[in-house]
C-alpha cells in the first residue's frame, strides 16, 4: 500500500465522530489489504482530522556464526521511519546471493523472533545466505539484505563410546569426592550419569578437551549404598549426534574391617600351658585384608602367603618378659603385624623364636578364611605354666596402615578376644 500524505485540512465542522471514522477507515484499509509498509495513525492534538503516515524500515542485515551444524543469526533492532520499535523479526534463508527460493528459517529462529538474535540447529547441508524482516503488529517491513555465505558443518557420524575410568573401589575416604575421568572424542561434549542403589543418578555434563581427554568434577556418592556403583559416558559432537555409552564399575565399600577372633593355640604334641616351638597365634579379620599391607613382600590377595626363610630372613617372633607378642623378619621390607598380649603369664623373661626351614617361625595370611597366623620356631621354652583360663583374656592390637581390598584401615585400638584360649 502506498504512503498517504495529509490531504487539505478538513472543515472545522467536522466533529470527533467524523475525525474517528476517518481513522478507522485508515485502520479497515490496511486489515483489508493485509501486512503492508505503511501504517495510519490519526492524530486528535495537531489539528482537526489531521492524519499522517508511518512506515517500518528495512531490516539490518545479519551476521551468521556457525557451530557445526547450528547456525546463530544476530542482528540490530530496527524502527519506523518515525522511530518507533518493531514488535518482532521473522527469518528466512536462501541457497544463494540472489534469487532463489525462500526458505523460512526453524527452530529457535521460526515464527516471529522478538529479541535480536536466534539459533537454528541442525541446518540442512549447504551454503545459506540468512535474511531478517523487521515487523510492527500487523505491518511488515522490507526485508534485509542477504547475509554472508554460512556453511554450516554437517556431521552425521556419531562419536565412538567413551573411555571411562572409574576407581576400582570407593572407601569411607574417597567417597566424598570420588575422581572419574576418561578420553572421547576431542571436543565433543560428555554426559557421565553414575548410579547405584539407594539413590537417584548423578549427572555431570563436562566437554573434552582437543586432545580427547575428558575429567569430571570428583562426584560426592555417599547416597548410595554399598556395592555396585555404575559409571555410563555417552559423547554428543558438535553436530548434535550423541554416540553410544562407556561404561565401568566400582565397588564401594566404606565399612572398615575388624578384628573378631584372637586365638592361642597349643602345638601338637607340646605341653599346656608353657609357650614352645609350634605353639601359634591366630588372628581372624571381618574381610579380606591386602595382603601386601602386611607384608610388602606378599602379591596376591587371592592365595595363601606364607613368610619364613633362613639366616637373616628368618621370621623372629618375640615374647617380652610382660608376655607381649611381636614379629620382626627382613624378608619384609614393610612388616604390619602388630603386638599381641598373651593374657597369661608365660615367662618372666624375654624369649625369642626363629630357625632355619621347618624349624623356623612362619607367617601365614589365608585370604580365603581370613585368617593371619602367627607359628612359633625354635626356642627356648617358657619357665611359667599358665592355667586352663587365663586371665585376662588375650588382645590383639594392630599396627597401623593394614587395609581391607577397598583401602579402608584397620583400627589400631586392641580387641580383646571373646574366648578363653591359651598355648
Amino acid at each position: 500500500m502506498s504512503r498517504l500524505r495529509q490531504n487539505r485540512p478538513v472543515p472545522a465542522v467536522f466533529g470527533w465522530r467524523s475525525r474517528l471514522a476517518i481513522i478507522v477507515a485508515g485502520i479497515l484499509l490496511v486489515s483489508w489489504g493485509g501486512p503492508a509498509a505503511s501504517a495510519f495513525w490519526g492524530s486528535i492534538s495537531s489539528g482537526p482530522g489531521a492524519v499522517k503516515a508511518d512506515s517500518v524500515a528495512q531490516g539490518a542485515r545479519p551476521a551468521t556464526a556457525i557451530s557445526g551444524a547450528n547456525v546463530t543469526v544476530s542482528w540490530t533492532a530496527g524502527t519506523t521511519a518515525a522511530g518507533r520499535s518493531v514488535t518482532g523479526y521473522s527469518i528466512a534463508r536462501y541457497s544463494s546471493a540472489t534469487g532463489g527460493t525462500k526458505v523460512p528459517a526453524t527452530g529457535g529462529c521460526a515464527g516471529t523472533v522478538v529479541g535480536l538474535g536466534c539459533v537454528e540447529a541442525g541446518v540442512a547441508a549447504g551454503t545459506w545466505y540468512y535474511t531478517v524482516t523487521p515487523a510492527l503488529y500487523l505491518w511488515q517491513g522490507t526485508e534485509s539484505q542477504r547475509s554472508t555465505a554460512t556453511t554450516p558443518v554437517t556431521d552425521t557420524t556419531a562419536p565412538l563410546a567413551p573411555v571411562v575410568t572409574a576407581p576400582a573401589y570407593v572407601n569411607q575416604s574417597t567417597v566424598g569426592s570420588v575422581p572419574i575421568s576418561g578420553t572421547a572424542e576431542a571436543n565433543s561434549s560428555v554426559t557421565l550419569t553414575v548410579s547405584g542403589a539407594g539413590a537417584a543418578p548423578v549427572t555431570q555434563t563436562v566437554t573434552t578437551l582437543a586432545s580427547g581427554v575428558w575429567t569430571a568434577a570428583p562426584l560426592n556418592l555417599s547416597a548410595f549404598t554399598d556395592g555396585t556403583i555404575s559409571s555410563s559416558a555417552r559423547a554428543s559432537d558438535a553436530a548434535g549426534n550423541t554416540g553410544p555409552a562407556g561404561t565401568a564399575t566400582s565397588t564401594k565399600d566404606v565399612v572398615a574391617p575388624t578384628v573378631t577372633a584372637v586365638q592361642l593355640n597349643n602345638g601338637t604334641g607340646k605341653t599346656p600351658g608353657i609357650v614352645e616351638q609350634t605353639d601359634s597365634v591366630k588372628l581372624t579379620f571381618s574381610e579380606i585384608l591386602i595382603a601386601n599391607t602386611i607384608c610388602s613382600a606378599w602379591t596376591s590377595n587371592t592365595t595363601t602367603q606364607t613368610q619364613s626363610g633362613n639366616g637373616s630372613s628368618q621370621v623372629l617372633v618375640n615374647i617380652s618378659a610382660g608376655d607381649v607378642l611381636t614379629v620382626s623378619q627382613a624378608g619384609c621390607p614393610s612388616l604390619r603385624v602388630g603386638s599381641v598380649a598373651l593374657g597369661g603369664n608365660y615367662t618372666d623373661t624375654a624369649l625369642t623364636f626363629a630357625g632355619n626351614n621347618t624349624s623356623g617361625s612362619i607367617l601365614t595370611w589365608n585370604p580365603g578364611a581370613k585368617t593371619l597366623t602367627i607359628t612359633l620356631g625354635a626356642g627356648g621354652p617358657g619357665t611359667l605354666t599358665v592355667a586352663a583360663t587365663p586371665t585376662p583374656l588375650p588382645g590383639y592390637a594392630p599396627a597401623a596402615g593394614v587395609t581391607d581390598l577397598a583401602g579402608n584401615e584397620l583400627s589400631t585400638t586392641q580387641v580383646n578376644s571373646l574366648a578363653a584360649s591359651r598355648f
